[in-house]
């Protein structure tokens, strides 16, 4: 599935992570509270590090002990929202 799914990587913990680029602090806070917004949604929270231009995503399932197929599903859903 990471495939579908540019930029993102799984790092040597078996987290799913992007780190996403902005202009200004106020668009990656912007973009935290949309991702915020949908992680309520889905009920599926992300790791999220804010950063003066950047935000950090990072995707594992506690429950399974790593990743699973929701922690994918997401990361589209983050995807599509930052390409609008």
């Amino acid at each position: 599935m990471l495939v579908d799914l540019p930029g993102w990587q799984i790092d040597a913990t078996g987290v799913l992570w992007k780190r996403f680029g902005f202009d200004r602090y106020t668009g990656a806070v912007l973009f935290v509270n949309i991702v915020a917004g949908l992680a309520e949604r889905e009920n599926h929270h992300p790791d999220l590090e804010v950063g003066y231009g950047h935000v950090i995503v990072r995707y594992s399932t506690h429950d399974v002990g790593g990743l699973s197929r929701n922690d994918f599903v997401c990361a589209a859903k983050i995807e599509a929202l930052a390409g609008i």
